[in-house]
């Protein structure tokens, strides 16, 4: 298989996966029956594994420690989240502080 078709059926494959888990939900929904519990298990289980991804993302390139500047520029950007401040300032905000870190030479 050329490195195109390997490609274009791996892109096929995965939006073939992503719309058979995408029906499957409301598909499933009224057959499938859960206690209140369980689903507030899998509410929180959703949040903590955004969260985790968000955590690697924010402290790892690959496998090493992205530096200080990264992590400085997410708390930024977290923090003005928190305080309501519109997306568009968010980014801005975090992005600065991480090239302002950069920038002084805070890696």
């Amino acid at each position: 298989m050329t490195g195109g078709l390997a490609l274009g059926v791996g892109v096929a494959l995965l939006a073939v996966g992503t719309y058979a888990m995408r029906a499957a939900g409301p598909v499933l929904r009224h057959r499938i029956s859960m206690s209140d519990e369980t689903e507030k298990v899998m509410d929180r289980a959703t949040v903590v594994l955004l969260v985790a991804v968000a955590v690697t993302g924010a402290l790892f390139i690959e496998h090493d420690f992205a530096g200080w500047a990264r992590p400085a520029g997410v708390t930024v950007g977290v923090v003005a989240a928190l305080m309501r401040a519109p997306l568009a300032v968010v980014v801005i905000l975090a992005a600065a502080t991480a090239a302002g870190l950069r920038a002084v030479g805070i890696a």
